[in-house]
């Protein structure tokens, strides 16, 4: 078969030669880059859309991880210039998992990926759905020789149709946004047998080992006052990390919590892992707790950090 043979492009010349609707694909997955995968889904995009660009987000997410991929972008989609969001976190591929596009923005950008969950949090950050679809037009895909590459067949096609004009609603059937499979992501919480403890979790690991907590900065300073010093307690090790505006106020040596890029708590260590030193990992439970004079500390929080070989 020749390169390109069965390529949709060729379905509609004249919505080719049309301006293009939006100009920019932001891709993520969790195909990484040993193989093919990416680069397929760039050719086809361009094969369909050559003017439109696309910005590789990450294609690092651990495989399958659909709670990783929905942070990524949760984390990214307010930075992220508008166009179509093209995602692949897709465990549930071949089966009757929903393909859907998620227009949020009154059309600004449209979300393209699986009803897995992925796309909720991103979705939520954006104001909510505006419309929503489900990628039920085959016309739109590419033909396909098994059902396991969506992001090929399905995903990549529908983003560049998208970016060539074609509407929303010519690419499936349109459905309620609120019936789209919401994410499930961890909030902190004071315990409910002691109202002293606040139990959060780790959220990600970032590629320096520091280590974001799903924490406002307020609930640490509601719990023990601001700026004050921080005990981190993990096994048999106590540690006592400092409250710090940046990586490089951190005492050589020592942790501390600093209010990461993003607005959370992050336990770093400066020039150095904080998550290898202390053996964090997303989804390890942290609980955060005043320290009394009876602890013999001199003040701050304790956070114990359970189970951290756990992953949700």
């Amino acid at each position: 078969m020749a390169p390109g043979a069965g390529n949709p492009a060729a379905l509609s010349g004249s919505v080719r030669s049309m301006p293009l609707r939006y100009d920019t694909v932001t891709f993520m997955s969790d195909y990484g880059h040993t193989d093919e995968f990416v680069g397929v889904v760039h050719s086809v995009i361009r094969s369909i859309a050559p003017e439109a660009e696309v910005v590789d987000l990450t294609h690092g997410v651990a495989p399958h991880d659909v709670r990783a991929g929905g942070l990524v972008l949760a984390r990214s989609v307010q930075y992220l210039c508008p166009g179509v969001v093209l995602a692949v976190v897709d465990p549930g591929v071949g089966t009757a998992r929903r393909a859907v596009a998620v227009e949020v923005g009154d059309g600004q950008s449209v979300l393209v990926g699986p009803d897995n969950g992925l796309l909720a949090p991103a979705v939520a950050m954006c104001g909510g759905a505006t419309r929503a679809v489900v990628l039920d037009d085959a016309e739109y895909h590419l033909p396909s020789p098994g059902p396991t590459f969506a992001g090929r067949d399905v995903f990549a096609p529908v983003a560049a149709w998208l970016c060539s004009g074609v509407p929303l609603e010519s690419l499936g059937s349109l459905v309620d946004p609120a019936g789209l499979l919401p994410g499930i992501l961890p909030v902190a919480h004071v315990d409910d047998t002691d109202p002293s403890v606040l139990v959060a979790e780790v959220l990600w690991v970032d590629g320096y080992g520091n280590a974001q907590l799903n924490v406002d900065p307020d609930e640490i300073d509601t719990l023990v006052g601001a700026d004050e010093p921080v005990e981190l307690s993990f096994a048999d090790v106590t540690r006592v990390a400092q409250r710090a505006a940046s990586y490089a106020e951190v005492p050589t040596g020592g942790v501390g919590l600093v209010v990461d890029s993003y607005g959370l708590v992050s336990v770093v260590v400066d020039r150095a892992s904080a998550a290898g030193e202390l053996g964090l990992v997303a989804g390890a439970e942290v609980r955060l707790r005043a320290v009394d004079a009876a602890s013999g500390s001199s003040g701050g929080v304790s956070v114990s950090i359970g189970d951290p070989g756990r992953r949700p």
